[in-house]
């Protein structure tokens, strides 16, 4: 655990949190579609790791309010990228689902962003993309925590 007191572990938490950012900043305008927000294709992308949801469930997992959620999702239906359809054990309920068109953007956006990262990797010597591959596991656990 970081020692948020000694000063190394200070400069590497600021230095690793201002990568991450300005990271996500540049991945961020590699978008294929400029009509989405950045929350509608992070919901998007949720359905896509996590399969159907109910709205309560994405809210929960993307961190908003159910009315937002229900709202978002309402814009993503009219878009043609989710589909609602009754829950199979409370009728009360639905569930949301992506359509083949938010899958096919969903691949296009990834193809479009690994090769513009892919392009910003070439740029490193073998010893950083190395420590790089060796680090992708801990970021991608970190985002998950």
């Amino acid at each position: 655990m970081p020692d948020l007191t000694h000063g190394d572990d200070v400069a590497a938490v600021n230095s690793l949190r201002s990568a991450v950012m300005r990271l996500s900043r540049r991945l961020k305008h590699q978008r294929v579609d400029e009509s989405l927000s950045p929350t509608e294709m992070s919901v998007l992308g949720t359905l896509a790791r996590c399969g159907t949801a109910t709205p309560g469930e994405l809210a929960r997992k993307e961190h908003v309010q159910p009315p937002s959620m229900t709202r978002i999702v309402a814009l993503l239906e009219a878009k043609g990228l989710v589909k609602l359809e009754p829950h199979p054990e409370d009728r009360r309920q639905k569930v949301v689902t992506q359509t083949e068109q938010a899958e096919a953007m969903l691949d296009e956006s990834r193809r479009k962003r690994n090769a513009w990262l892919a392009g910003l990797v070439d740029g490193l010597d073998e010893d950083d993309w190395a420590k790089l591959r060796e680090a992708a596991p801990v970021l991608e656990k970190l985002a998950h925590l």
